[in-house]
Order: C-alpha cells, then structure tokens, then sequence
C-alpha cells in the first residue's frame, strides 16, 4: 500500500459531507460555520431567555448581556485555539495573518468560556442581577449553541476522528483527507458524537435543574462536568493536529483538570448553599441581607 492507510471498505453506508461550504449573495459570502455559530447563538438566547424568566429575571437581560458575552466568547475562543494549534499561524510554513480568519474555523471553547464569562460577568453587573443566577440560566443553551456549531466542522470536514468501519463512518472529499490515507476512507464523525452528547446533556441538565431546583451556579458547574466527561473521549478519536503534553493531546488533559475541578466546585457550592437563590435581582438580594442583622423591631 505505499504506506498509506487503506480505505476501510465501500461506501455502503456512510455519512456525506457537504461539497460546499461557501455560498454568495453578489460578493458577499456566507460560510456554513459562520451560520453554525449564529444559529447556536439565537437557540441559546432563546432558551435562556425562557429560564431566565422562570428564575423570577427579565427576559431581556438577556440580550443585554449577550451583548457583552458574545463578543467576549468569539475572541477569547480564537486566542485560545491559536495558542493551543500555533503550527498553522507561527509554525515555519505558518501565516499569522490567518489567526484573524475566525470564518475559515478554530475556536477553543475553553477561552471561549473563559473570556464569554467574563463579558457575562460585566453585563450581569451592569444589569445588576446575578452572575451565578444566571449562569445557571445558561448552561443548558450554552450545550446546545455547542451542538448546533459543530455542524460547521462538519461542512468544513474538519476535526473528524480515526479511521472506522462503522457503517456511521463519515466521508472526507480528497482534498481534507490527511496525509497518508486514501481515498474513500471512513473516519469517526466526532463532529456529530459531540452534537449528540451535548443535546444529551443540556436536556439532562434542564431535567436535574427542574428536579432539584439547582442553584448558585451549580447547574453550570454540571454542564462544565457533563461538556468534559464528554470531550475527553472524543477529543481521543480526533487526528488532527494538536500539541501533546506526556502523550496525551493537551485539550484532554483540560477537560480532565477542568472537570475535576467543577465537581469540586458543584459539591461545594451544594454545602454552602442548598437549594435555589430567592431571587436574581442584586438590589433585591443586598436589602435583605442588610435586614438579616438588624433585631426585630417587635422585641
């Protein structure tokens, strides 16, 4: 075989991958992972719009906030992914003027969560209502904009796995195939497991949050610990190019150090504060902490 890694077996049953993923409107392109990534956007307001208000918020605090946290995520997820992939933009036969290609793909969702919260925080301030509150508020839409952006990956044919003989093997047109495989193989469509995984989790984390009346930022912390549990597996699957740290690729390594510490934080904010905030509001919140140490006015 010349080396090369055989094809894994005819194409009986497969997964496409698209043959486009640039369209025109007269100059203007849209790019499919673009789409992905505003389609993510609009689900996750919607539905933190909806269980914000079931908290007691203001629906459109919502917006105000996303204001500030989705500029925030974009960046932070582009610096992110171009420190932790730098060959394509630093590397010998690298461009940096490609880092400023956020279209063409690449955001590391740990800086954009990261730096998405801290524009949250700033706008939750602003808004003067809960940080923690809201976050929880979040999570679930936050999986499923996750979800919903991998399907750019797909269309880029981008960030698949190994080989497979799966009859759910994805196919990759030869010009994204890597070095060294034939045309025809099948990889493992991570792109999907990870869609799956994460619809899973957010209506599993909507399901323990009605059930348990989470609160104070716990309902986060279990999408952070769900988001890994899942991403350290499917980050094994992939073959693209990533830097590795004692033989591991280094984002498995942030999904396990990350993951712990949310279980950390999820048992310790469960000690300290059981159950669900009275309300979301920071002005509502500081009056009646004020009045908790004042006497009863009736002794």
């Amino acid at each position: 075989m010349n080396g090369l890694v055989s094809a894994v077996g005819p194409l009986v049953a497969s997964i496409p991958s698209p043959s486009q993923h640039t369209w025109y409107l007269g100059p203007f392109p849209l790019r499919a992972y673009a789409l992905a990534i505003l389609a993510g956007i609009a689900v996750a307001v919607w539905l933190t719009r909806k269980r914000w208000a079931e908290r007691g918020g203001d629906p459109d605090d919502v917006l105000e906030i996303a204001f500030w946290a989705v500029p925030f995520g974009i960046v932070g997820g582009r610096l992110y992914h171009v420190i932790s992939t730098p060959d394509p933009y630093w590397g010998p036969d690298g461009d940096p003027l490609k880092a400023l290609r956020i279209w063409d793909g690449g955001l590391g969702i740990w800086g954009a969560i990261a730096l998405g919260a801290v524009g949250a925080y700033i706008g939750c301030r602003r808004q003067k209502v809960s940080f923690a509150a809201f976050a929880d508020a979040l999570a679930p839409g936050l999986l499923l904009a996750q979800a919903i952006g991998r399907l750019g990956n797909w269309f880029n044919q981008e960030l698949f796995g190994s080989a497979t003989t799966l009859p759910w093997g994805l196919q990759i047109s030869d010009q994204y195939l890597p070095a060294g495989y034939e045309s025809g193989t099948l990889f493992h469509p991570t792109f999907l497991y990870e869609l799956l995984w994460n619809v899973a989790a957010a209506f599993l984390l909507i399901y323990l949050d009605r059930r348990f009346r989470l609160g104070h930022g716990r309902v986060f912390w279990l999408y952070v610990l769900f988001y890994t549990l899942g991403r350290v597996w499917i980050e094994m699957l992939r073959i693209d190019t990533a830097e590795l740290v004692l033989g591991l690729r280094l984002n498995v390594w942030t999904s396990i150090l990350v993951g712990v510490g949310a279980l950390i934080a999820f048992i310790v904010i469960g000690r300290r504060h059981p159950g669900r905030e009275e309300t979301v509001s920071l002005d509502a919140a500081e009056p009646e902490q004020a009045g908790a140490g004042r006497p009863d006015p009736g002794h």
